[in-house]
Order: structure tokens, then sequence, then C-alpha cells
């Protein structure tokens, strides 16, 4: 695909996780994601820069809710704050993606390539109730 300037775009081959804590679906998610987005843009504190953070500009960061990554925003830049932590600068739009198993972890975990877009590869776990598949994976089977 090419860009106004006629530039070749590429899609970005990596991608941010991040558990939504304390939301119980992409409902909630939306509401979140509304209260704390500001002039179109949803500011997100970390206390670390991303290492690799040029390669992450233009990719998508995925949340997890209940151990899915149920829905995506696009990351725009990364920006330093006065009181030394950063803030990943996404899009306001929040675009719901077909539910992926994902285990919750704490801060952000790297997402690379092709294995952001993929979905439930038909296994059917994407299908389990929330509550069942909390359970399988705390039991480490999904």
């Amino acid at each position: 695909m090419y860009g106004p300037s006629g530039h070749l775009w590429t899609v970005p081959n990596l991608h941010l996780t991040k558990v939504a804590v304390r939301c119980r679906d992409l409902e909630a998610l939306r509401a979140r994601n509304a209260e704390r987005s500001l002039a179109g843009e949803r500011r997100i504190v970390t206390r670390m820069r991303p290492r690799r953070e040029g390669e992450l500009v233009g990719g998508s960061l995925y949340w997890i809710v209940r151990h899915r990554l149920i829905a995506c925003q696009q990351i725009l830049r990364f920006e330093d704050r006065d009181d030394g932590r950063i803030d990943i600068v996404c899009s306001f739009e929040l675009e719901p993606i077909v539910p992926v198993p994902r285990r919750a972890h704490q801060g952000w975990r790297y997402y690379e390539g092709a294995a952001a877009a993929a979905a439930d590869a038909g296994s059917g776990v994407a299908q389990l109730p929330p509550h069942l598949f909390g359970r399988l994976a705390a039991l480490a089977l999904v």
C-alpha cells in the first residue's frame, strides 16, 4: 500500500500486549478508553522505554482482558514525561479483534509479526467462556 507521498507503507512486524487491569469485557475497555482519551489520543504510562520503539511506531498495542487479546490500538509515538516515565501514545480508535488466548503479565510484552493478526488457528479456544478459559489458563492447559 502506498501513502499520500508515494512512499510504500509496510505493515509493522512488532506490537505490544498489555493487560487491561480490572476490565471485565470489551465494553468496559471502551469506557475506560473514552475516559482516558484526550484530543483523539490515548496515553498509556509506563516506567521503561521499549528498546525497540522504532519498530513499534505504527504497530499496535493489543489489550488482554480475562486471558484473551480482545482489541488493539495503533501506536503513534512514545513521549517522555516530566516524572521520568514514558507515555505510549496510541490512537483513540479501539479495534476489536477475534479473541486470542494470551496469559496475563505485568507491564507490556513484545508481540511479533503475523502472529499478532492470527486468530484462534481453528482450535476453538477463543470460543470458550471467559471463566472457563481463565481456569484452564491457570492450570497451564491453554
